[in-house]
């Protein structure tokens, strides 16, 4: 791979994550974004080639990424910056990835899957931690129960974020919750559903979140019910609920807006020490039919893993190494991807 790579929003906390461990990689992608001065200096320091647009107009953005084998998307929010570059991949056969985290994101992408296959054109959403080891976990967990109907995540330890990552979050806030109930995505309240989960140090409390699983989740297995959840604190739960009724007064503009700049003038994101201490758990079970199974994995930093994961995936995209259509991680690669990245640790953690 060689100049077979563009990295749009290259210049983000993430995206720059993703640049150095590409590069290091042996790698030389092109970057690219809509703001010239971040990524032009970006690319001077790194020795790469560059590209400066915006989403605004498709023949543009067709004219820019025709001639790369792929384009990986690191500028959120996803639900602003996936639909014009995945109609422009389409346009242009080029495949697509990302690394968003959001249900209207993936949805949208996977809207696309017929066209994709006729243009011969891999869409592949999700390449970082939201959602390849917690899909790498559904699937395993599938090949264990294949006739369960009800599949369960949940995610601790996501303790460190950056920017991006919370602009994506205050972008969904009016949103609210979202589980899949027999196969359709549905809104639900703020911690719509509290449960006691052990992810490996003990119960923690858990709560409802509309996870980037409950969309790929049911892609990847099949399975009709899919519910995402995150240890809280046992007041935050409490809190949750509570203040359920405003999420659609978060959600607007104007407060969306007020939440960014703060964003923009109070967080920069973890600090590579800060990374290099964190580690995340996770948990999933799969049940029906009168069975259950359930299985734990603990992976290293989110961002760490995400710019792993990301440049692999490129990697095996760019060299034709995975089928056209809309994919997600486990589909594409299989369950046991996740355990190829070192720092990942998977055990069964029983059932009936």
């Amino acid at each position: 791979m060689g100049d077979d790579l563009l990295i749009y929003g290259s210049y983000g906390y993430t995206g720059a994550l993703i640049t150095e461990t590409v590069t290091e990689a042996g790698l030389e992608p092109t970057l690219a974004g809509r703001r010239a001065e971040p990524v032009e200096r970006q690319a001077t320091d790194r020795g790469l080639d560059h590209r400066v647009f915006s989403l605004d107009h498709p023949t543009v953005v067709e004219s820019h990424i025709g001639e790369f084998d792929a384009v990986l998307n690191c500028a959120g929010p996803f639900s602003a910056t996936a639909d014009p570059l995945v109609a422009a991949c389409i346009e242009s056969e080029t495949d697509y990835l990302d690394i968003t985290g959001e249900i209207t994101a993936f949805e949208a992408t996977a809207e696309r899957d017929r066209d994709a296959e006729k243009a011969d054109v891999t869409l592949l959403p999700g390449v970082g931690f939201d959602v390849v080891p917690t899909d790498c976990l559904a699937a395993y967990l599938h090949t264990k129960h294949s006739a369960g109907d009800r599949l369960s995540l949940a995610i601790d330890g996501l303790g460190t974020f950056s920017p991006g990552t919370l602009k994506s979050v205050i972008e969904g806030l009016s949103e609210g919750g979202a589980a899949r109930i027999d196969g359709a995505i549905e809104s639900v309240p703020p911690a719509w559903k509290v449960r006691d989960i052990d992810l490996g140090g003990g119960a923690s409390t858990a709560v409802t979140i509309p996870w980037g699983d409950v969309s790929t989740a049911y892609y990847t297995t099949g399975i009709p019910n899919v519910e995402t959840y995150a240890t809280v604190p046992n007041y935050a739960a409490t809190m949750m609920r509570k203040t359920g009724p405003l999420t659609p007064l978060l959600g607007t503009s104007p407060i969306r807006r007020a939440l960014k700049g703060i964003v923009d003038a109070t967080v920069s994101g973890p600090t590579a020490d800060e990374r290099a201490r964190s580690t995340t758990r996770i948990w999933g079970e799969v049940e029906g039919d009168g069975e259950r199974v359930a299985a734990r994995l603990r992976t290293p930093d989110t961002y760490e893993f995400t710019a792993r994961t990301a440049t692999e995936i490129a990697r095996r995209v760019c060299e034709d190494d995975v089928e056209s259509g809309f994919q997600t991680p486990a589909s594409a690669f299989g369950p046991e991807f996740v355990l190829e990245f070192d720092g990942v640790e998977r055990e069964d953690v029983g059932g009936r």
